[in-house]
Parts: C-alpha cells; structure tokens; sequence
C-alpha cells in the first residue's frame, strides 16, 4: 500500500500517516518503549504451531515472515504484547521521530495498532500476488472480526483487542484501512483528483482517528481537521515517490491532471522531468500544501503535549513539499529527501514545544 507516512523516517506504512501524541519524551531514549534486545535479532514466534492458512492464501503467507502466520490457539494477552513490541523493534527504523514523545501509559496501545497496520501493509504490498493478497487480507478480516467478537487466535487482534475496549474504537477505523490495502490490487490509476481524495479516505484518515481515539479525543470537527493532515501527508508522499510507484505500477497523479499538463505515461516510464511534468508537479505540490493549511486548526483544539507533535509530523510532511520544490519539481528517478541537519532541526524544535 502507498503509505503514508514519511514524516521524518520516510516509512512506508500507514501509521506514518498520521501520528502520534504524548506527553514529553527524550529523543536520546529514541525507542526505549520497545524491548531492549538486540533489535538486528529476528522477531520470534508466539508459542503455538503457526498455521499456513488455506488455499489460496496459504501461498500468501509462505512469501511472509513465519511469524505473521495466525496459531491455532491464541497466545495469552502477555505473549501477545510482546509480540506487537518486537515487531515493533524489528521494524524500529520506521518509526516517525515523533514516537520519541509517546506517553508511557500509550506506548503499549501504540504498539498494538502500529503492528496492525505494519502486518496489514505487508498483506497488501509484499506478497507479490494479487489474489494471494486479497485473499489474506479476507483472512486478516477475519481476524479483526474476531477481535470485536472476543475470539481472536492471532496476537496481533488479541493484544488489540485490549486497546478497543479501553479506548472505545469503532472497527470501521480498522477495516476501512483493509479497503485500501484491497484497492491496491485492482486500481493502479486514479482519474481525478476526488478519486485519490477517495484513497487517502481510507488509506491515510483511519490512522488519524486511531491516534486521536488513543489520545482520548473522539468528536467529528477534529477527525475532519486530522483527515485534511493526514491527506497531505499523503499526498507529500505520493509526489516525492512518483518513480517508485510508477515501478510498481502505479500512478497516483490524477490522470485528468497528466493530460492537462501534456505529460504522458511514457514520461514517467523514461524518469524524463520535462518543462510540462515540473509544472505539473507544482501545480500537485501546492493543492497539497493547501490540504496541510486546512489541517492546521486542530493544533489549537488538543492539550499541549499532543499539539507539539501533531506540528512536529505536520512540518515533516511540509518539509517533503519544500525539498521537492528544491529540486525543481523534478522527480522522476530522483527522489527528494529531507536532510538529516533540517530532520535534528525539526526534532529539536518539537523537544523545546515540550519543554515551554
């Protein structure tokens, strides 16, 4: 799936999106909520004979880590959590910066949605096959429904399952991120720019709301402020990876937008950032910037501690749109990166919010 979120890390998976909140953290202790083993060291296995689903599936989860595999029994709540927190650790390189202020009283939560949207991206983006990919993700499904029924096997939907209930979560937040995980393997091209709005409804928004749930805020004004934001990150990260897509075979510039602008497939087949395609992007990278402008209120509607973070990812995704422009807008075989000076900049500044 087209992740979002970047933000600072540049990861590829939809808790990037849009994240996190807290209360003031150190970065020198940058992941000290996850275990403190090794983290080069493989994610083991919850006790219990891992099962390889059905046909077709079963292909699916062969080309998966074991560990991904649902047991036939569920592990306890314990062996559970531990699992979302070396799944967490063995992918600790894709957490925003911004999990550095995570509250000691959310981490584990935290944990727990991360590796439902962690294993649910991979379901969607790393198997290889679409049928294979649609028919885990009905297995995933599954899952989540057992999750919200009190009978989950998998650890991941058990160890969630004790974050709904404490948190109140309505499961559509959940299965509306399967939808676009499910799209992803029949809609490689948008016609108009409502039909990526239409995506980032359910591939980038959802997160939005989880972390605001999680943070004790649930009213429909700060979801609609939290959906502008998290659709231009979004968007930030669909244009800094036009090349990256397209070699997956995807296009999420709006094909109304390429035939305006005179930009043909071919053009991004062939990295050529012509005069039309540069003017193209501009055009993308500044009604995102305006998605970003929209999202801005909500940083006066939460407590402090959350309001420092939400800038914190806000400007990292802003910082996408001015490294792009200062390339020119050219793109294609060339991806814009945030610099490592002005990432520590953004860190420091958002460490400081904390301290005033």
């Amino acid at each position: 799936m087209k992740s979002q979120p970047v933000i600072l890390s540049e990861a590829k998976d939809p808790m990037h999106a849009c994240s996190t909140c807290g209360e003031a953290g150190s970065p020198q202790n940058a992941h000290s909520f996850v275990d403190t083993e090794d983290a080069s060291k493989h994610m083991s296995p919850v006790p219990g004979d891992f099962q390889l689903a059905h046909a077709p599936a079963a292909s699916g989860w062969s080309r998966l880590p074991a560990e991904y595999g649902i047991p036939e029994s569920a592990p306890s709540l314990d062996e559970s959590q531990a699992y979302c927190r070396r799944l967490a650790r063995t992918h600790y390189e894709n957490f925003s910066v911004a999990t550095w202020f995570l509250p000691k009283k959310l981490r584990q939560d935290f944990l727990n949605v991360y590796a439902y949207c962690r294993i649910s991206d991979d379901l969607g983006d790393e198997v290889g096959d679409a049928s294979a990919s649609l028919a885990l993700l009905d297995e995933w499904q599954g899952q989540l429904d057992a999750c919200y029924a009190s009978a989950p096997r998998h650890p991941v939907f058990v160890a969630l399952a004790e974050t709904v209930r404490k948190f109140d979560i309505p499961k559509h937040e959940f299965s509306d991120l399967l939808i676009a995980f499910r799209q992803d393997q029949t809609m490689t091209r948008f016609r108009t720019f409502d039909d990526v709005l239409g995506y980032c409804r359910y591939s980038a928004n959802p997160v939005g709301h989880l972390v605001l749930y999680l943070c004790g805020y649930r009213d429909a004004e700060r979801q609609q402020l939290s959906d502008y934001t998290c659709t231009a990150l979004q968007l930030a990260n669909f244009w800094q990876d036009v090349s990256i897509d397209y070699g997956k075979g995807r296009i999420y510039l709006p094909l109304e937008d390429l035939r305006r602008y005179s930009v043909g497939e071919d053009d991004l087949a062939h990295n050529r950032n012509t005069p039309a395609f540069c003017e193209m992007l501009k055009f993308e990278v500044e009604r995102a910037r305006q998605w970003f402008r929209r999202g801005l209120p909500l940083v006066g509607k939460v407590d402090k501690a959350l309001a420092v973070d939400l800038e914190l990812f806000s400007r990292g995704g802003q910082e996408i749109l001015n490294a792009i422009e200062r390339q020119g807008f050219a793109v294609l075989g060339r991806r814009p990166v945030i610099s490592k000076t002005r990432k520590l900049a953004l860190v420091a500044r958002a460490a400081l919010g904390k301290l005033l």
